[in-house]
């Protein structure tokens, strides 16, 4: 074999390669497009026969120890670099993904959120003006509590921490999971839910002004509610879009249309799932502390909604905050 000749021939693949895995090294695997990364797949072969046919005809120390380099290198990132890459895909996600996806589907969220608030006026409106609409909505434990007593129920959550917001948790987790499976109903669940539940809140606020515990209440739902309220709005608007593709297919075959929106729903999800653990934190620990006063509840709640607006806003990009490599 001509030595000089063979890795004169040889080379420009080399180069190829060596080019695809600085790529891949410092942006990820996921950076390349399909074909890319299957021609890297075919050079890594061909740069292993490379390296048995370098050794068999003894082309020298250095090229040895190069070809052999590229063999590692491209072995690590065809079965490991995508495993590596993972926290950073995760990263990207919640610093740009979800509050794009959001955006992207905001009107969405805007419906689910008019169908909540639809129910939060009949409830508030019903409850000045009809008692018994009270008896019926409103538990009686709740009930008891504040027209005997004058006193809001949040005072047994203190002493149980770490266990109420386990359960509060999982009910939020429950309620938003149910607004997006709803959409499978064509919506209709998902906006009865909403709905349903804003006539509870309505209901609720109505029965605590009725009896001037409004200003500690609002106390209560404020720190918590920046975040559990938007959540829920969110996952209905996630349910909606899957309604949309079953009754409005537009163009597209159903399947199809729901492969689609179904995907951005999926990842409004996924974003809502950490907010949820945030909110049922703040609800089990700090909004029924008795120890925080009123003012700062409605401070926190105030500070925590700006924030995840700005969040969703607006996020930097990867590069913009990463340290040089």
């Amino acid at each position: 074999m001509d030595v000089k000749q063979w890795l004169s021939r040889q080379e420009p693949n080399w180069q190829r390669l060596i080019a695809l895995l600085d790529r891949a090294e410092k942006q990820g695997m996921k950076r390349l497009s399909a074909a890319e990364v299957q021609e890297l797949s075919s050079l890594y072969r061909k740069v292993s026969s490379d390296l048995s046919r370098a050794r068999t005809h003894e082309v020298g120390a250095v090229a040895i120890e190069q070809l052999a380099n590229l063999t590692m290198r491209s072995y690590t990132q065809i079965y490991q670099g995508g495993r590596r890459q993972n926290w950073r895909d995760v990263l990207e996600f919640y610093l740009r993904g979800f509050p794009a996806v959001v955006r992207e589907t905001f009107p969405y969220t805007v419906i689910s959120t008019i169908a909540f608030l639809i129910g939060a006026l009949i409830g508030w409106w019903y409850g000045w003006r009809d008692p018994a609409f009270l008896s019926i909505v409103v538990p009686s434990h709740i009930l008891d509590l504040v027209q005997n007593k004058g006193e809001l129920w949040m005072g047994s959550i203190v002493g149980i921490e770490p266990m109420a917001s386990s359960a509060i948790m999982r009910n939020n987790i429950s309620v938003c999971i149910s607004a997006f499976a709803g959409g499978m109903l064509a919506g209709t669940w998902t906006l009865f839910l909403l709905w349903n539940n804003g006539l509870h809140i309505g209901a609720i606020a109505t029965l605590v002004g009725k009896y001037h515990l409004a200003y500690p209440f609002w106390a209560f739902v404020f720190p918590h509610g920046a975040l559990e309220l938007p959540a829920i709005f969110m996952s209905g608007g996630a349910g909606l879009l899957l309604a949309r593709a079953i009754v409005f297919p537009g163009q597209y075959r159903r399947v199809d249309r729901l492969k689609i929106l179904g995907g951005k729903a999926i990842q409004l999800m996924f974003g809502v799932v950490p907010m949820l653990f945030v909110a049922g934190i703040i609800e089990g620990f700090f909004s029924p502390s008795p120890v925080v006063p009123s003012s700062l509840k409605y401070l926190v709640g105030t500070v925590i909604f700006a924030l995840l607006v700005l969040y969703l806003s607006y996020r930097p990009t990867l590069s913009e905050i990463a340290k040089p490599q």
